[in-house]
């Protein structure tokens, strides 16, 4: 299956956006601490994800909270469940590693559940940026703590505005 991707510009740096069809399956930081293993098939088009483009500068701009996009990141069952737990994170809050190990009904499992939220390939519009550590500290990101930072400190100042 032929995997589209585009790249935009943004304020954190280059995105990669990619997918087959509509589906957005990774959102790619300039540097990754996990990246897609094989890129060798991808194909270059200038038209993909338009929507998820206009939504994610939305986003930057601080007029978007939400996404609302047809997303198909591919993992194990758990890592999934751990994703999918990720999207009940409201914008501009965070919760520490334990607390969302505990929403999984899993609170042992701390370990597990950054291990999965590190593996997320579609980072901001699953906000595995919201999960810090249980003192409050930035711990591990995909693309890199300075970006982790931007993205939190974004959402914090527009939470602010409309508080």
């Amino acid at each position: 299956m032929m995997i589209a991707y585009v790249d935009m510009d943004s304020p954190i740096g280059g995105l990669t956006l990619a997918g087959v069809g509509d589906c957005l399956q990774y959102l790619l930081f300039p540097t990754n601490r996990h990246p897609p293993a094989d890129r060798a098939d991808w194909v270059f088009r200038a038209d993909a994800f338009t929507e998820a483009r206009r939504q994610l500068a939305e986003y930057f701009a601080g007029t978007r909270q939400v996404f609302d996009l047809a997303i198909g990141p591919q993992g194990t069952a758990f890592q999934t469940r751990v994703w999918q737990t990720l999207q009940q994170i409201p914008y501009g809050e965070t919760w520490s590693y334990a607390d969302l190990a505990s929403r999984l009904g899993q609170a042992k499992a701390v370990r597990a559940v950054g291990a999965a939220n590190g593996r997320n390939p579609v980072p901001i519009i699953i906000p595995c940026h919201r999960v810090i550590g249980s003192d409050g500290s930035m711990t591990g990101f995909g693309g890199g703590i300075a970006i982790k930072q931007q993205l939190l400190e974004l959402e914090a100042s527009q939470r602010n505005l409309f508080a």
